[in-house]
């Protein structure tokens, strides 16, 4: 696979709206496949500090399928590039959510994306999530980029 493009958590800023406690991805790259096919990576490392981790559950953290849903969201961003520029993504639709292994403290989440469609602003997304090389959880996501002097 060819890199074409890594961010940082900072780099990342430049792009997504999302701040701390709610930017839940640590890096971003883009790839592309022998096909041509564009593929997100990202990669979140869960430090047990999370606010969602307080009660979810307190004698064993695990983090929220909502919550993983939100970081293969902000990890898929990176598929959208170029179309962020002046524009805030919302979930329009998360569909075949499947969680099939806990992600707790200490864990890092690694999640691959591919787009899957576009019409005009609406993105269609394929996302799993991965710890050690073990499914945590998959989704079919959509987003509705809208201008920011909209909102």
């Amino acid at each position: 696979m060819t890199n074409i493009i890594t961010l940082n958590r900072e780099e990342i800023k430049q792009y997504l709206p999302h701040r701390e406690p709610m930017l839940l991805v640590d890096e971003m790259a883009l790839f592309e496949d022998e096909n041509g096919q564009k593929i997100a990576q990202g990669k979140y490392h869960v430090t047990g500090y999370e606010h969602f981790l307080d009660g979810h559950f307190p004698s064993h953290p695990v983090v929220p399928g909502v919550i993983l849903c939100e970081i293969m969201g902000q990890s898929s961003s990176i598929l959208l590039l170029e179309a962020l520029i002046g524009r805030t993504p919302f979930f329009t639709g998360i569909e075949n959510a499947r969680f099939k292994r806990p992600v707790q403290p200490h864990d890092i989440v690694d999640i691959r994306a591919t787009l899957t469609n576009k019409r005009g602003l609406m993105f269609f997304v394929e996302a799993t999530a991965h710890v050690d090389g073990d499914l945590c959880a998959s989704a079919k996501l959509t987003f509705a980029l809208v201008d920011n002097d909209k909102l």
